[in-house]
């Protein structure tokens, strides 16, 4: 096994080529979820010319999966791209490098010819800042027959045990009735005052709520003018938790303060989904042990065992059907925030680059090693099972 992990480290370094230009073309052509046409046709070329097979995914014009067999049976790995970038400052998550990462794994696993063993997939997965897609692809059976799933995220420190919250993303609309706001404001109903109620109410809730929760929201409309009293306003709320059930709980105590708010100024309320639910990340330790073995091989250091759970991801619905990991590998210093025009930088920097060439040499060893060893493998199933059966 040791002279295989060694030959798929060699194919990534015969490959960084490709990796780099994948990496710095979508770093320099950012495009919002669901419009990533260019990085997802980028990504079907690229690795179509080392033998996969790329097919489109049905209602995501977006997303593909392409795959590649080995002459040897044996476990399904999936590798999941994501290359959607954030409103405003371009790649400041990373996306760029999750797919270079990826597309470079991959793409050395497609090398091995005749030493690949099972099946290596590559899942182009749109939309993680906002629509996340990989919800869908887990709806649509996507990884029924996967074995083990996994991706590599940029940060500003680098750890192989990774946790996400639990999100929904609630709109409110409160609809009210407008007059003039000082000759007759008794003849109206302030719809902005009922949004404003509700994020009063949030704020008194957070003393009662457990310390992983997080509530943010934003007003998207509040009004047109100040002498009209407003007769519709908006906000959009993330409510976050380590948990998915918690999270529920959580959710229907800021919709019960949100129908409060109906109740005390009239405005009439309602209320949807603006984005599609992400469930809480589960990292297979299994897998995260092993991939942090392969870093100290590639000669990392520097690595850190706290857990990265202070966002929410789309690959925490993948977690909940599949093994998985979702490690992160440092691109930039510590103070240095994602999400940040500083780590847009970063991920479009040589650091950014050797890291993402960095994580597909580390994903590629793992994915040898599930598919040659098979009781590492039966040890990750079984690990998933006992952390995803309802009684635990």
């Amino acid at each position: 096994m040791e002279s295989l992990k060694e030959k798929v480290v060699l194919q990534v370094d015969e490959i960084k080529n490709d990796i780099f230009e994948v990496a710095d073309e979508i770093h320099r052509n950012p495009e919002l979820g669901n419009q990533e046409f260019k990085a997802s046709k980028l990504l079907r070329e690229k690795i179509a010319n080392y033998g996969f097979t790329v097919k489109d995914v049905e209602g995501l014009p977006t997303a593909f999966i392409a795959t590649k067999k080995g002459t040897k049976p044996g476990p399904t790995i999936a590798l999941l791209a994501e290359y959607d970038a954030l409103p405003h400052i371009g790649h400041a998550c990373g996306h760029n490098l999750i797919a270079a990462a990826s597309f470079g794994a991959a793409a050395a696993l497609g090398k091995l010819g005749n030493d690949l063993v099972g099946e290596v997939m590559l899942v182009g997965s749109p939309a993680e800042e906002t629509d996340g897609a990989k919800v869908l692809l887990v709806e649509k059976g996507i990884f029924r027959d996967v074995d083990a799933a996994m991706m590599v995220h940029p940060g500003n420190k680098t750890t192989a045990y990774s946790t996400s919250l639990a999100m929904e993303a609630i709109e409110f609309t409160y609809t009210g009735k407008a007059a003039h706001a000082a000759a007759a404001p008794h003849m109206g109903i302030n719809a902005l005052d009922a949004v404003i109620m509700l994020f009063n109410g949030i704020n008194a809730l957070r003393q009662q709520l457990k310390s992983d929760v997080r509530i943010h929201g934003i007003i998207t409309e509040g009004g047109k003018a100040p002498n009209i009293i407003p007769d519709r306003a908006v906000a959009r709320f993330y409510v976050r938790a380590k948990e998915k059930g918690y999270m529920l709980k959580v959710k229907e105590k800021v919709i019960a303060c949100a129908k409060g708010a109906e109740l005390a100024t009239g405005a009439k309320l309602s209320y949807k989904n603006f984005e599609l639910p992400f469930d809480n990340l589960i990292t297979n330790k299994t897998m995260a042990d092993m991939f942090k073995h392969n870093l100290k091989e590639l000669g990392v250091s520097d690595i850190s065992d706290e857990e990265e759970g202070i966002g929410s991801t789309d690959m925490g619905n993948v977690s909940q059907v599949v093994p998985a990991i979702h490690p992160h590998i440092a691109i930039a210093e510590r103070n240095v925030a994602p999400h940040s025009i500083e780590f847009c930088q970063a991920a479009g920097s040589s650091r950014g680059k050797e890291a993402a060439l960095l994580s597909a040499k580390a994903m590629a060893m793992l994915a040898v090693e599930l598919a040659v060893k098979p009781e590492l493998l039966q040890k990750a199933k079984q690990e998933f099972t006992k952390a995803t059966s309802p009684s635990r």
